[in-house]
């Protein structure tokens, strides 16, 4: 697989066009890993985020038939552009531009940039999304890291309520009261257990704290999926701007109805200190 380097005083970080992945984002004062590095470590999700029920949904009147995914049996899981090699518009020591143009006959026909850029001791990403075709279609967006998490690994964030997961993987009826688990509105040590759950309510912030080294993730959205399997060192805070299945849901919460020529956006920080 094609690497490309960037790299300041701060941070090393290796990405691969294919998928426009971060395979590793490595602190150099703390000599730690920030990212998992055991494949993708960092990956964009469009033109949707997660899974639809169905892998299909209603738009204007009609019933919306997903695409068949390379990667899941059921569902466009996570869209395409994680799947496919994207184009390097430019690229030197501190920052990349990815391009991608990807059309399905369900109604997806987009084009989309992403920029990873390191300034100082932060990794920003930023991803942009136009839609080409004459008939409106709905996206979404997130992004997919993979964090480094040592036995001592404490996680915080702030959020209102959360989906439960269900059967195949989709979200079961919104609770408002968080769990045991569920809770990191203090700093804890994730359960060594499997989590798979969408939160409402988001602060855009979360910490992920270990060995001297705090690390920020910073994204304007209100939700956060968090994805975690036990006995596995990482675990996954992944903005999206709208919840698990919003297709499905009512006023599809989050997603974005374009225009042709008309644009989608979002951006993540990941500071370290």
């Amino acid at each position: 697989m094609k690497t490309l380097l960037l790299e300041n005083e701060f941070l090393r970080l290796t990405v691969a066009p294919q998928g426009a992945a971060v395979l590793s984002l490595d602190s150099k004062k703390h000599q730690q890993p920030i990212l998992y590095a055991g494949g993708k470590a960092l990956f964009p999700m469009l033109p949707l985020a997660n899974r639809v029920a169905g892998n299909a949904f209603p738009l204007l009147g009609e019933t919306v038939e997903l695409p068949d995914s390379e990667a899941d049996a059921q569902f466009f899981l996570h869209g395409d552009g994680w799947l496919k090699t994207w184009q390097v518009e430019s690229h030197d020591a501190v920052q990349i531009t990815l391009t991608l143009e990807s059309r399905h006959c369900c109604g997806f026909d987009y084009q989309a940039r992403l920029i990873y850029r390191l300034h100082g001791p932060r990794l920003i990403a930023e991803l942009e999304l136009m839609h080409r075709a004459e008939k409106p279609m709905l996206y979404g967006l997130g992004f997919h890291p993979f964090f480094h998490l040592t036995p001592d690994t404490h996680v915080q964030f702030a959020a209102t309520g959360f989906w439960p997961e269900g059967e195949d993987h989709l979200p079961e009826q919104w609770c408002g009261k968080l769990t045991p688990q569920t809770n990191f509105i203090a700093p804890k040590i994730p359960y060594n257990q499997w989590l798979n759950v969408g939160f409402s309510g988001w602060s855009g912030n979360a910490l992920i704290e270990h060995h001297g080294m705090c690390v920020q993730l910073t994204c304007a959205t209100p939700y956060l999926m968090v994805f975690r399997m036990a006995d596995q060192p990482f675990i996954c805070l992944e903005p999206q701007n709208h919840p698990v299945n919003a297709h499905n849901m009512d006023g599809q919460p989050g997603l974005v109805l374009l225009q042709r020529q008309q644009s989608t956006a979002m951006k993540m920080e990941i500071a370290i200190s």
